[in-house]
């Protein structure tokens, strides 16, 4: 007797209490991934261990705790929580939908024997990035292939691919888009996306021919650039800016959160920033289209951080607009994404 169909979310993750001690564990599993530091293994050990780990859990612990709920935690994992809910009621009974996090909790092994005590066989398995990045997709992906692989039963995957061009991802967040920046008033409107080093950009260049080997090289999307992410990204932004109707120069793109000393993919949020409000802008709405979930990349670095920079550069307000989150029209996105891979 066939079981119900398995549908995992696998988000990034987040430390399970806005305190040093968490976030030293959840670092320290987060960044010892190769696919995240991807140098040899002496040097990530060392920069590690003797750089990050001393330094960064506490600063980091204090802006979690600016953004923490009270009642339900980390917004990355209550918005997923809920996307989660919303998902399952709109599948039924049919389906078993489970959260998993890339790191700490709920984790992928966990909800792989969730799964499993279900009575699931077949999993569809959604890494909630909308852009492919070696580090985040690319992690996800060979940790459930790994766990999968470990048991006797193995169970049947489909994994679904990056969605950056998917019409109801695209649609969702425009409408939340239009929505804030038209009741903002809005002078310009930015799109930031989570920043790489540019060597992830080189490494995902099969030929080594075409990344960032000139300035138009993400002014579409070829079969040499087909797992990019800077070009991916592009394409998001293009076609968010289309559906929103931004008039041409009412919008740009920037990377954020850069780490460390060696080359990140242009340009920086926190350097366009400056550049805007020195260009007369006064109210900047900022997007977030690499997070389907209010993180701390979103809340805290941009909503509180890039605002205050902006309005000390000259700007007047700075708007982060939300993320999809658990949002009506997101929930039925995810849902049709499940099941046109759902195997018959």
């Amino acid at each position: 007797m066939a079981g119900p169909t398995g549908l995992l979310l696998v988000n990034l993750g987040t430390p399970d209490a806005p305190q040093t001690a968490e976030v030293r564990r959840y670092l320290r599993e987060f960044l010892s991934d190769p696919r995240v530091i991807d140098i040899n293994p002496v040097g990530r050990a060392m920069l590690l261990n003797l750089i990050i780990l001393p330094t960064r859990p506490k600063k980091s612990a204090h802006a979690y705790q600016s953004i923490w709920d009270a009642k339900r935690g980390s917004p990355l994992l209550y918005h997923s929580q809920d996307l989660a809910a919303g998902v399952a009621a709109e599948l039924g009974a049919q389906w078993k939908v489970v959260l998993a996090m890339r790191y700490g909790n709920p984790s992928i092994a966990a909800g792989l024997t969730e799964l499993r005590n279900a009575g699931v066989d077949r999993i569809v398995v959604l890494p909630l990035f909308p852009q492919y990045a070696a580090s985040s997709t690319g992690s996800a992906v060979e940790r459930v292939w790994e766990l999968a692989g470990e048991r006797w039963n193995t169970p049947w995957l489909d994994v679904v691919p990056p969605f950056y061009d998917d019409a109801g991802f695209l649609d969702s967040f425009a409408e939340i888009g239009r929505s804030h920046v038209s009741e903002f008033r809005a002078d310009h409107v930015l799109f930031s996306f989570h920043g790489l080093p540019e060597r992830h950009m080189l490494k995902s260049d099969d030929d080594g021919k075409h990344c960032l080997q000139a300035t138009t090289c993400c002014d579409q999307i070829t079969n040499k650039n087909r797992n990019c992410y800077r070009a991916q990204s592009y394409y998001t932004a293009r076609q968010l800016a289309d559906r929103m109707a931004l008039a041409t120069g009412g919008w740009e793109v920037s990377f954020q959160s850069r780490l460390g000393r060696t080359p990140w993919i242009k340009p920086y949020t926190d350097e366009v920033l400056d550049t805007i409000a020195k260009r007369g802008v006064k109210r900047l709405a900022v997007m977030c289209p690499a997070f389907v979930a209010d993180c701390l990349e979103t809340i805290e670095e941009i909503g509180m951080r890039a605002k205050e920079q902006f309005v000390a550069a000259g700007g007047e307000d700075l708007r982060l607009v939300p993320s999809l989150n658990s949002s009506p029209r997101w929930v039925d996105a995810v849902a049709a994404m499940a099941r046109r891979h759902q195997r018959a």
